[in-house]
């Protein structure tokens, strides 16, 4: 009989060698349209506002970096180019991800890219015990503690979203 292999991505694989405790949810990624940010936090039942979506963006002083912003929000590039001591700041190209990352688009996790890009998490995300981000593939989301994402990534906590985003004004 054959055993049911679970697969084990690079963000997993990283976690576990830190022994960093985390959850996995699990989704079909035949579901998933246009917003799939929001999509996969209906399917999972994780709220929106302890959703994470990982973004990379390029700055025009330092190089590339790495946010982390609820799915219902849009990242403020401005914000996120002050922050990271840039003048400005633009999401990278598609076709850019794999080659960065080590992941394609809708499974980049902020965890286990090909090299440690400097990585910024809106700060709504210490109002929580757990949030939830990508697991490194499509199909699979992390639930860990911010202090965990932290430990992961070394980032920082950080107000990179706009102002008019939803998932702010149900925090405060």
């Amino acid at each position: 009989m054959a055993k049911d292999k679970r697969t084990v991505t690079n963000a997993m694989r990283i976690l576990n060698a830190a022994r960093i405790e985390f959850d996995t949810v699990e989704y079909a990624t035949n579901e998933v349209g246009e917003h799939f940010g929001e999509t996969i936090a209906e399917m999972t039942g994780i709220p929106s506002e302890k959703s994470f979506k990982t973004l990379v963006l390029r700055g025009d002083k330092n190089g590339i970096m790495v946010v982390c912003v609820p799915v219902a929000c849009e990242v403020d590039l401005k914000k996120a180019a002050r922050i990271s001591g840039n003048k400005k700041a633009e999401m990278i190209h598609v076709k850019e991800l794999l080659g960065l990352t080590g992941y394609i688009r809708g499974g980049v996790s902020p965890v286990g890219m090909k090299k440690k890009y400097p990585t910024y998490v809106h700060e709504t995300a210490l109002s929580f015990d757990t949030i939830a981000i990508s697991g490194g593939r499509c199909g699979t989301t992390l639930i860990l503690t911010p202090s965990d994402v932290q430990k992961a990534t070394d980032c920082e906590f950080a107000d990179i979203t706009s102002r008019r985003n939803k998932v702010e004004t149900k925090i405060k």
